[in-house]
């Protein structure tokens, strides 16, 4: 049997655990029990058999005294069930058109994704506020297999994050990084903001995070 499962055709429970401990990084079975609303032996049953599938490990866990306590996290095999929109026949193509045209087509391609990304995005974002299209283009990246969510504030000055806990295009980011730019000014011009990005999953970071803040109007 193949221990590559998709997440999506797991049983609603264990799709869920991947999921969360794809965000968290890793987990107890406390956290799991109460962030899912199940029974510890309910919790249990289903990361047993996500570890005897291969997808989720367990090591021990001591704080202050007591009994040790188990933590569970993600094995390598447990990250890959996430989608990766490209894999490695895009990057073998970007890699080819690299070698045979140059580093410029390359970016030239990347490019021409970005503005069909940016018409998909702008007609769906244009009619909405500020707040409204950093919660909207979040829930169309999390459709795209990005797992992303949004943390709107309302203080004044205080911007606007956009966390991605999946990046279904890091083969691609990891050799051409120029994936990275354009995907950051992408984001730029459909919200009409300022965004920095603080964390990448190429990097070796656990997850993609961009600070946005609405551009200011000049007068």
């Amino acid at each position: 049997m193949d221990d590559k499962v998709d997440p999506v055709s797991q049983s609603d429970p264990k799709r869920k655990i991947l999921y969360l401990l794809k965000i968290s990084g890793k987990a107890g079975l406390e956290d799991l029990s109460k962030m899912m609303k199940l029974s510890r032996m309910g919790v249990h049953k289903h990361l047993a058999d996500l570890q005897d599938r291969g997808l989720v490990e367990s090591t021990e866990f001591r704080k202050g005294v007591g009994r040790p306590v188990m933590q569970y996290s993600l094995t390598s095999t447990g990250k890959l069930t996430f989608p990766k929109a490209y894999g490695q026949i895009a990057t073998f193509a970007l890699d080819y058109i690299e070698k045979k045209i140059g580093k410029s087509a390359v970016d030239a391609v990347l490019r021409e994704r970005q503005a069909e990304l940016y018409d998909k995005y702008n007609t769906l974002l244009k009619d909405l506020d500020f707040s409204q299209k950093v919660i909207e283009l979040a829930r169309l990246r999390d459709e795209e297999g990005y797992m992303a969510e949004s943390k709107c504030f309302d203080k004044k000055g205080e911007p606007h994050l956009l966390l991605e806990y999946n990046c279904p295009i890091i083969m691609i980011a990891e050799k051409h990084w120029e994936a990275c730019f354009i995907e950051k000014d992408l984001f730029e011009k459909v919200l009409d903001a300022d965004v920095e990005t603080t964390h990448r999953a190429a990097r070796g970071d656990s997850i993609c995070r961009f600070q946005i803040k609405k551009k200011k109007i000049d007068l």
